[in-house]
């Protein structure tokens, strides 16, 4: 969430940055609740500096012996006055409150102006694609030739896009797990973590799934509960509320959590494979930062992410997400998109964002630095490290072989009890 008074002093360039990102948010609501919060307060704060010098008389008064009862009187009346204006007010704060919930996170200056995804800068690619001397065939139905994944009768378990594994995909799926958390944790610093799976509704609030994309989330019958759409959630909350200190920052942390998703939107897109999933695990990473090293994390949590797919080799392109493409919570982010032979294309396996102090105001998570009187509000960055179904996907497409078998990449060899290929 946005300070309100930046807001307020920057209408003009929040609409632009609005214009930029193809966001709608009506800013002379705000305009309109945001004067009118200041009349209320105006009239409450006259009302208490009367009843303060008024205070001061009576207590006058009453040393003298003088009758003080019209003035106590007036004061009754003032209080009341306050009150009932107490009432509007909270009434004006809740409309404002919800109004800047609204509009989105202001762009980095670094972050290029575009529409949509086609306007995406690349910034590097990296690694040979696969010559192959066949037709590649796609990851679904390597899956289903190889016996590892059914999709079909995942279906008739819980409907469509959902995954099921068997043997050694189930396998490969636990191995890559262990992988990515193994190199974060010993290789990158960071802190493993096992959050809930579940979340309340200040958690998703917090890191702007809530209000925005409602319909993205799956809610719980009859409890005040949703399932994580990501470890981000639970992960950034782990501090919500909380000061920090700032000899302990960057605070690094990776999580492996299944993530829940409705895909509100994507009706017809990706119906087939492990691409657009209900359901998927993923391995994330979360950095508390001080506001002046958040740039430099980010870079290194990109070289993080980075890291999986060249241990595994395969081939991927980073790229800027322009302002049109951009997260609602994010100030910049950078995607990875692995490369998928099927369907000759990069397809997003990672996204690295800043957040700078978006999040961070909303769940009122602060830092106090050595020395200094009063605390600052802490920079939240997080990536995909990585996303697991779409690693399996990867590597089944870029690793298959004309027999129809698919090569265990080397780096991954240990965790997959030494075999070097998945066979039928």
């Amino acid at each position: 969430m946005l300070e309100i008074k930046f807001v307020r002093d920057h209408l003009d360039d929040i609409q632009e940055m609005l214009l930029n990102r193809g966001s709608i948010a009506d800013l002379s609501q705000f305009k309109a609740a945001d004067e009118k919060r200041r009349e209320i307060l105006f009239e409450i704060e006259a009302l208490r500096h009367r009843r303060n010098v008024v205070s001061d008389q009576i207590a006058t008064m009453k040393k003298k012996g003088e009758n003080t009862d019209a003035l106590v009187a007036d004061m009754r009346a003032v209080a009341g006055k306050i009150k009932a204006l107490e009432i509007p007010l909270s009434e004006n704060e809740a409309q404002t409150r919800e109004i800047l919930m609204q509009i989105p996170n202001q762009p980095h200056a670094s972050v290029p102006v575009g529409n949509d995804e086609t306007d995406n800068p690349i910034i590097k690619t990296v690694g040979k694609l696969p010559d192959f001397q066949f037709e590649p065939k796609p990851h679904w139905e390597l899956g289903e030739h190889l016996g590892i994944l059914d999709l079909e009768r995942a279906t008739k378990i819980a409907g469509t896009r959902f995954p099921l594994c068997y043997g050694a995909g189930a396998r490969l799926e636990r191995a890559l797990i262990n992988f990515m958390l193994d190199i974060h944790t010993n290789e990158h610093g960071y802190k493993e973590v096992l959050p809930p799976f579940m979340v309340n509704a200040d958690s998703m609030t917090n890191t702007g799934q809530l209000p925005k994309f409602k319909e993205d989330l799956f809610k719980i019958e009859g409890w005040p509960y949703y399932l994580v759409p990501t470890a981000e959630v639970p992960v950034t909350n782990i501090h919500q509320g909380e000061v920090l200190e700032a000899s302990d920052l960057p605070i690094l942390y990776t999580a492996h959590t299944p993530c829940f998703r409705s895909e509100a939107g994507s009706y017809g897109k990706d119906t087939r494979g492990l691409i657009r999933q209900h359901q998927f695990n993923k391995v994330e990473l979360v950095k508390f930062t001080t506001p002046e090293s958040s740039y430099a994390e980010l870079d290194k949590l990109l070289q993080n992410a980075e890291k999986i797919l060249s241990s595994l080799e395969l081939p991927y392109q980073i790229i800027t997400l322009c302002t049109g493409d951009l997260g609602f919570s994010s100030a910049k982010t950078y995607d990875i998109e692995v490369w998928l032979p099927s369907q000759n294309v990069y397809r997003e396996i990672s996204s690295c964002s800043n957040f700078e102090d978006f999040q961070a105001r909303r769940a009122n998570i602060r830092f106090r630095r050595k020395g200094k009187k009063g605390t600052e509000l802490v920079h939240t960055l997080n990536g995909s490290g990585l996303a697991v179904g779409r690693t399996v996907a990867a590597i089944l497409e870029n690793n298959q072989q004309a027999d129809g078998t698919v090569l265990i990449p080397k780096s991954l060899q240990p965790y997959m009890g030494n075999i070097k290929k998945i066979e039928p």
